[in-house]
């Protein structure tokens, strides 16, 4: 149970405060939850804060009812505590087993017969197994992401977080890699922070999303679909001369026989008689979210 209160960041740059975390408020509970919000909203910096690394301004952390302002606490939250960066760095001559077992010494884990089952016992869990004794320079960017997530595992931790994921990943690796974290997420907390909201629609069953430092939403996905009922729209246009405007969001644009079909959010359709209302989804609510709170959205 990870709970946040009031929580602030502000980075100093050239002589410029830039505040990263505005008085974050959230509740997270176990199971996979979805941090969702745009580049520069704050994610990867309430990360950071959770595991450790970067101390807030003001504000509480409690999780599992350590407080991790003070070092008793810190050390508690760390013991209990897997984490993947959004960057994380890999030793290209080391191999799969080697690098996550260096990472387990590195987490305080002496003993080397513990050790080395719980190196073989994540990497097994990733589907990594026959791959331990090869390179990481020879694997490809899903395999090394399955690395990460094998040292983020090694120490069997309470709390798993992962920061932007599947950024890069072709499909059958996001799929491979969504799958994977909903299986991990079945006897502890996993929390996904990212900017794409397909991952979070097929994974997670409690979400916020953060807009420069704030949370402007937290609950269910369904809660954040139903929200754009009504504000949805799809409209073919025969000409394909200019995109719709009067305060419309262009979320897709799909090339017909008939036209240019364009999926449409705002707070009305009524400027296009030919509009046809349709039932939202998740990106859609994301969208109407965005703009009913007054942050500009540019699809263009």
């Amino acid at each position: 149970m990870i709970e946040i209160s009031k929580l602030t960041k502000t980075y100093h740059t050239n002589g410029h405060a830039v505040r990263a975390l505005n008085g974050i408020d959230l509740h997270i509970g176990t199971g996979m939850f979805g941090l969702l919000g745009p580049n520069g909203a704050g994610k990867t910096t309430l990360m950071r804060i959770l595991a450790g690394i970067v101390n807030p301004n003001s504000g509480e952390v409690h999780i599992d009812n350590h407080a991790l302002a003070t070092e008793a606490g810190k050390q508690a939250i760390k013991s209990m505590l897997g984490y993947l960066p959004q960057e994380l760095g890999l030793y290209p001559e080391l191999t799969a087993a080697q690098f996550v077992d260096y990472m387990a010494i590195l987490k305080g884990m002496d003993d080397p017969q513990t050790r080395h089952s719980n190196v073989e016992r994540v990497l097994d869990m990733v589907g990594l197994g026959q791959s331990a004794g090869r390179k990481l320079k020879g694997f490809s960017g899903g395999m090394k992401r399955r690395v990460g997530i094998a040292q983020a595992l090694v120490n069997n931790p309470k709390l798993l977080i992962v920061d932007e994921p599947t950024a890069g990943l072709d499909p059958e690796e996001r799929i491979r890699f969504r799958n994977l974290l909903v299986r991990l997420a079945a006897d502890r907390t996993v929390i996904l922070s990212t900017h794409i909201v397909e991952d979070i629609a097929q994974t997670c069953r409690n979400i916020a999303v953060l807009a420069h430092g704030e949370v402007i939403f937290q609950g269910s996905p369904a809660e954040l679909i139903q929200s754009a009922v009504g504000h949805v729209w799809t409209l073919i246009d025969p000409d394909s001369t200019e995109k719709p405007n009067h305060d419309l969001t262009v979320v897709s644009m799909l090339h017909l026989a008939e036209g240019i079909q364009y999926r449409l959010v705002g707070a009305s359709a009524d400027t296009y008689p030919a509009a046809q209302a349709a039932p939202p989804g998740l990106e859609d609510g994301y969208v109407w979210l965005m703009k009913n709170a007054g942050y500009a959205i540019d699809t263009v």
